[in-house]
């Protein structure tokens, strides 16, 4: 791709902020199902901005690796390119700051949510990824602090009951295609049915019918965003290794994806405490 710049100069924060815009407007047609030219809104920025629509493009690239960052969704035809700018950094909080959620759970129309299809489990992500020695920007560290994807997703309480829900009926739906019908029907959705602390959302069934604690953790985000883990789960799946499963939904907006984690959790993910518990003796 061609990024030269015919302007030879650092974007400043009004391009910057009508980049971001537009990569944002864009973003939300594309999560709304709703069709959008991508070289007509190009042009339309080089107009803007007299750059160059190499540089624009790799610009939006920029974009999606700040949201990944940030376990947003990006846009499916920009991939994250990592070396971005402080300025670009800013302006992205600025928008952000204004504009929580990009496009709300309930105007989306969620692919892959039919309570008959069974979900495809894949397999988990490496916990050790080749760029993990790789620093952030302090810049970067600082809005990730600021917009915490792991908090946001566990205020989110719609998106974790649509996931629970998900999962719930892909249970079923599984358990019926192996022929096991009864155990289909005792499956349970805890979390709702009893409320939290059972330290798990969903009671299901193996094939050969022994229990599986299915505790979901929901994200819009990509594969790696992170999540929080109660002491009460924690506790579960060291209790009940052999039936506890702690089940991972992302890219919500689109086609939720799935996989699995068992016990040991240590072995699969980084667990660092967060939070402490006060008293007064």
């Amino acid at each position: 791709m061609n990024n030269a710049d015919p302007t030879g100069k650092p974007w400043n924060d009004n391009e910057v902020d009508l980049i971001v815009a537009d990569y944002f407007a864009m973003l939300t047609l594309e999560l709304s199902r709703q069709p959008y030219v991508k070289s007509h809104r190009n042009s339309a920025l080089q107009d803007l901005t007299g750059r160059s629509h190499g540089s624009i493009e790799y610009k939006h690239q920029n974009i999606s690796a700040v949201l990944q960052q940030l376990g947003r969704p990006w846009i499916i035809g920009y991939k994250p390119a990592a070396n971005f700018q402080n300025a670009l950094i800013d302006g992205i909080e600025r928008f952000i700051e204004t504009v929580e959620d990009v496009v709300p759970l309930k105007m989306v129309e969620i692919s892959g949510v039919d309570e008959t299809v069974e979900l495809f489990v894949e397999n988990p992500p490496a916990l050790n990824p080749g760029n993990v020695d790789v620093q952030a920007p302090k810049s970067l560290e600082r809005l990730i602090r600021k917009f915490d994807p792991a908090a946001r997703d566990a205020r989110n309480r719609a998106l974790g009951e649509r996931g629970e829900e998900r999962i719930y009926f892909s249970e079923r739906t599984r358990l019926a295609k192996a022929g096991r019908t009864e155990l289909s029907k005792k499956v349970r959705w805890v979390s709702k049915e009893d409320g939290d602390g059972a330290g798990y959302d969903i009671l299901s069934f193996s094939d050969s019918g022994d229990e599986r604690l299915l505790e979901v953790k929901t994200t819009t985000g990509p594969q790696r965003t992170p999540f929080y883990l109660t002491e009460n789960e924690r506790a579960v799946s060291a209790e009940r290794p052999n039936d506890f499963r702690l089940v991972r939904v992302y890219d919500f907006l689109r086609t939720p994806r799935v996989f699995e984690l068992e016990p040991p959790l240590e072995q699969s993910m980084i667990l660092q405490p967060q939070i402490y518990r006060a008293s007064f003796g």
